[in-house]
């Protein structure tokens, strides 16, 4: 699959803004199974826009302005082959060891019913840890529905369980937080999802990945109650959305500020089929 992404995440503000800073998530990486064939970060606003990897083995691209600026947009295009591989994540960029994907984290927290769910959910899977995390993947994602509205950006893991609702950041937060509880190391994962029934998203999505003996780092989302295929598109790791977050900033003064997303994901090759037949 070829998908494209086009991403614009855009900033106003009541006043104009000075010394605007952006950490941007937005690029991601060749692996086996994806391979990045262009991909652009285009500021609407003159400034200076540096590359860097974070500890995670991240590419975050750092932009800053000095303005005034009474609007920004950042906006990213891109095309990136992607081929099945059953969820099993080869050719990585791995910086730290895998215990340490067994902390705590502020948004990806079991409170006592998300532990009471997971062992009620792994309760005589013994020490297949491969069936467990399935059955975890499938009990949670009948458990919590996905739709958007009821959480936000700063819901944690404890809150979005008790609603029995949210995003793909709330589901890949719980899912994280269970997992941790039986002592399996796992990751937050944010990136573009493919869906063939619409190009036009509310903004990007995110699940999970775990470690499995002689396996190694899989995918997983509870979103959909799947293991990530090649229509997961995958950008940034970490422990929980703030390690992986898209967009996150800073700036002086501006007031009230107004944010709004546009994604839109398809695939290139089946619009370039569409065009010739046309």
């Amino acid at each position: 699959m070829r998908i494209r992404v086009v991403h614009e995440t855009v900033y106003h503000y009541d006043s104009p803004a000075r010394g605007l800073i952006q950490m941007l998530r937005l690029t991601p990486r060749d692996h086996d199974g994806q391979h990045v064939r262009s991909w652009r970060i285009e500021p609407t606003v003159d400034g200076r826009l540096s590359r860097r990897e974070d500890g995670f083995g991240n590419v975050v691209h750092v932009f800053s302005a000095d303005g005034p600026e009474e609007a920004l947009t950042i906006r990213v295009a891109g095309e990136v082959e992607t081929t099945e591989m059953h969820g099993v994540m080869r050719g990585t960029v791995e910086r730290l060891p895998d215990p340490f994907y067994l902390r705590e984290s502020r948004f990806a927290l079991a409170d006592e019913a998300i532990r009471t769910f997971a062992d009620e959910v792994v309760a005589g899977q013994a020490d297949d840890r491969l069936a467990r995390l399935h059955r975890l993947l499938g009990a949670l994602h009948q458990a919590v529905r996905y739709a958007p509205g009821p959480t936000d950006s700063g819901s944690t893991a404890a809150e979005a369980f008790a609603l029995r609702e949210g995003v793909g950041q709330d589901l890949a937060h719980i899912f994280i937080a269970a997992a941790r509880h039986l002592e399996i190391p796992v990751r937050y994962v944010s990136g573009y999802y493919y869906r063939a029934d619409t190009a036009e998203q509310e903004a990007g999505h995110a699940w999970v990945e775990a470690r499995v003996p002689d396996l190694g780092w899989v995918g997983f989302d509870p979103a959909y109650g799947i293991a990530a295929t090649e229509a997961h598109l995958r950008v940034a790791v970490g422990l929980d959305y703030l390690d992986a977050a898209p967009v996150r900033g800073s700036r002086v003064g501006g007031g009230t500020e107004t944010l709004s997303v546009r994604v839109k994901v398809d695939d290139a090759r089946g619009q370039a089929q569409a065009q010739s037949q046309s």
